[in-house]
């Protein structure tokens, strides 16, 4: 189980949901501005290095996995630039080809002689901060659930949906665990969707990563959601350690009080399920230089066939 080649026969699904209620307007508590601000950049950051992955290095972009990112506040839809409730989900290729706009961003990047010298390069936003209504987390998951029972249904033989679920509070529309389980309850024949859930805050608390019991869970909240979340498989329970996380067999993917680091972190940990290197990591050298990969060019050659990197992917 989890262990599905990932190709354009059978990509990966990746589903966001982002908490944008009014809430996310406070500050992320490290200089990085508001909480949906922090968030949006870190979504951006990951889809932008999502098209970089399926183009492996070049200008074609192959479609090995797709892409959902349902908002919920004051309205519950998805909020992907060129998505909609009759397509709420995206191919990765039609993704890059509709950014809501393209910013230049200033950065700040070593000079290798240890110092920092500012870099200006273009990023594509797709999506931008929201601050606004209340937390209708549970109408989120029911809103997600046919999403994800339709893809399972239309791709039997593709690693299963991943789910992932960011929120600064509590549900204000019911507990999420039931609406959650129905979630895990679909599957494709690889295994049952993966739902994570991380609760992002900026009172500098004591974070709890990857637990695998709630023991240590005082706030009830927190309980719902570890319960919410599923367990890591091996290949997730082996990224998170190579983060510096102690996991164990049982770990959950729960993060509560999680800073916009941990953010950073959770995102490629729970995209290592769609590339064993995570969307961080982009594409190695050989997936651009290899002169033995097959030229996608050529008609006798099926781009159906092809992976990142050149190889099959496996978790």
């Amino acid at each position: 189980m989890y262990s599905a080649e990932i190709n354009r026969k059978q990509p990966a699904l990746l589903m966001l949901l982002v908490d944008q209620s009014f809430s996310m307007e406070e500050s992320s508590g490290q200089g990085q501005g508001t909480k949906a601000e922090s968030l949006a950049l870190a979504v951006n950051n990951l889809l932008g290095n999502a098209v970089l992955l399926c183009s492996r290095g070049g200008e074609k972009i192959y479609n090995y996995f797709e892409v959902g990112v349902v908002g919920y506040g004051a309205t519950i839809g998805p909020i992907l630039h060129g998505a909609s409730a009759e397509q709420p989900v995206l191919p990765v290729k039609d993704l890059a080809q509709n950014p809501r706009r393209v910013d230049t961003v200033t950065r700040r990047v070593s000079d290798g002689a240890g110092g920092v010298v500012p870099v200006q390069q273009q990023m594509p936003v797709w999506v931008d901060p929201v601050a606004d209504g209340v937390t209708p987390m549970v109408s989120a998951l029911e809103y997600s659930e046919p999403v994800i029972a339709a893809w399972c249904a239309a791709h039997p033989a593709s690693f299963p949906p991943i789910v992932i679920n960011v929120t600064d509070g509590a549900s204000t529309d019911g507990d999420p665990r039931e609406a959650a389980d129905r979630i895990r309850g679909l599957s494709t024949d690889d295994g049952a969707a993966l739902v994570f859930n991380l609760h992002l805050s900026a009172l500098g608390g004591q974070a709890v990563a990857f637990p695998e019991s709630a023991a240590g869970l005082s706030d009830p909240n927190a309980q719902g959601l570890f319960e919410a979340s599923s367990i890591l498989p091996p290949a997730l329970l082996e990224a998170a350690a190579a983060l510096g996380y102690s996991v164990r067999n049982g770990s959950r993917g729960f993060l509560y009080n999680a800073d916009v680091t941990m953010v950073i972190d959770f995102l490629d940990i729970g995209t290592r399920a769609v590339t064993p290197t995570g969307l961080t990591d982009l594409i190695s050298p050989a997936a651009t230089d290899d002169d033995s990969a097959p030229d996608h060019d050529d008609p006798d050659v099926d781009p159906d066939d092809m992976t990142p990197g050149g190889d099959q992917p496996k978790l």
